[in-house]
C-alpha cells in the first residue's frame, strides 16, 4: 500500500455522502489505489438512510486514515446541508498537518495518480490556489468530457485547494442553490489566486449531473444560483443560448434562463457582497468581449461553468 505524502506535500480530503450505497465504494477504491494517500480522509454521511454508513464504516475499520462521521438531519438532498456536512468533517482535521485540502464527491472515481498529479501542478505554479480535473460522464458506453467543462472553472467533484488559499477565502460557503465551488474560486481570484482545471486529469462521474432529481428543476435551480451570485443578465443569456445543444437540450437551457429571470423578477436577496458581484461581472464582460473577437473554434470560452 502507498504511504501518505510527505515533505510538505501532504493533503487531506473530505466527502459528504447522502444515500450513496450504489456509488460510495467507487471513490473509496479509487483513493485506496492512489500512488500517494491522503494524510486523512473524513467521509461524512449526510443523514443517509440506506447502507452508506455501513459501507464506509467497513472501510474505515481497515484503513486508519479514513474517518467516518455521521451527521443527523431531515431526509432529502440539499446543497446547504452538503456543505454543512463538509464543514463538520473538516473539524476532525484540526491538528492534522497538510498542505492541501480537497473535496471528493461520493459518486466519482479518479485515476491512481490523480492527486499526486494535481500536487505536481501546484508545485509548478505557486500562485495556483484551486485545481482539479475535467468531469467525464458515461455516454454510449464510454466516459466523455462533460460539455460544461472549462479550464478556468474547477468542478467541486474532485478538487484540491492550497491551504493558504482555503484559509484566505474562509472555506466553502453554505449556499441555498449550491455553487460553493464557483463561489470559492471567484473569491480566490479576487484575492490574487488562480484556479485551473486540467483536461488530461479525468474525473469519472457515475451519476449524470442533475440525476439526483428532475433535470429541468435542476437547471431552473442553476439559473437561480446564477442570479444569486450576481451574474450579468446579458452574459447569462448568451451563456444559455450557447448551451442549447448541451444536455439536457433545449429545455435545460430555457429552464436555467427562466430560473435566473424568475429570481430577478421577485428581487430575491443575494448572499454575496457588492464587491463580489462587481468582480464577477467584470470577468463576464471580458469573456463576452473576447467572444466577439475570437474564432469559431474558440467559441466555448465564454461559458461560465
Amino acid at each position: 500500500m502507498s504511504e501518505p505524502l510527505k515533505n510538505g506535500r501532504g493533503y487531506v480530503l473530505v466527502t459528504a455522502a447522502y444515500n450513496e450505497e450504489e456509488n460510495i465504494a467507487k471513490p473509496i477504491e479509487s483513493v485506496l489505489a492512489q500512488t500517494e494517500l491522503p494524510q486523512m480522509w473524513v467521509i461524512a454521511s449526510d443523514g443517509s438512510l440506506d447502507r452508506t454508513d455501513e459501507i464506509v464504516q467497513r472501510y474505515a475499520e481497515k484503513h486508519p486514515f479514513i474517518r467516518f462521521l455521521r451527521v443527523t438531519r431531515l431526509p432529502g438532498r440539499s446543497f446547504r446541508t452538503k456543505v454543512m456536512a463538509l464543514q463538520a468533517g473538516m473539524k476532525l482535521l484540526e491538528g492534522v498537518p497538510y498542505k492541501f485540502i480537497g473535496n471528493l464527491d461520493a459518486d466519482i472515481s479518479v485515476g491512481p495518480s490523480y492527486f499526486a498529479d494535481l500536487i505536481a501542478r501546484f508545485e509548478m505554479n505557486p500562485g495556483l490556489g484551486i485545481a482539479g480535473g475535467f468531469v467525464c460522464e458515461e455516454e454510449g458506453g464510454e466516459f466523455r468530457s462533460r460539455g460544461s467543462n472549462r479550464v478556468y472553472s474547477v468542478a467541486h467533484a474532485a478538487q484540491l485547494v492550497r491551504r493558504e488559499c482555503y484559509e484566505a477565502i474562509g472555506g466553502y460557503a453554505v449556499l441555498e442553490y449550491g455553487g460553493e465551488d464557483w463561489h470559492a474560486q471567484t473569491t480566490a481570484r479576487m484575492q490574487g489566486w488562480s484556479a485551473e482545471a486540467f483536461p488530461e486529469l479525468k474525473i469519472h462521474h457515475h451519476r449524470h449531473t442533475g440525476e439526483g432529481g428532475n433535470l429541468v428543476r435542476h437547471k431552473f435551480r442553476q439559473g437561480r444560483m446564477d442570479y444569486a451570485f450576481g451574474s450579468d443578465p446579458i452574459f447569462e443569456t448568451f451563456k444559455c443560448l450557447q448551451r442549447l445543444a448541451e444536455r439536457p437540450l433545449l429545455m435545460g437551457s430555457f429552464a436555467r434562463l427562466a430560473g435566473f429571470f424568475w429570481s430577478s423578477m421577485i428581487r430575491e436577496p443575494r448572499p454575496v457582497s457588492d464587491e463580489f458581484i462587481a468582480f464577477l461581472r467584470d470577468e463576464q464582460k471580458k469573456k463576452t468581449l473576447s467572444l466577439l473577437n475570437i474564432s469559431p473554434r474558440h467559441d466555448r470560452l465564454f461559458g461560465l461553468r
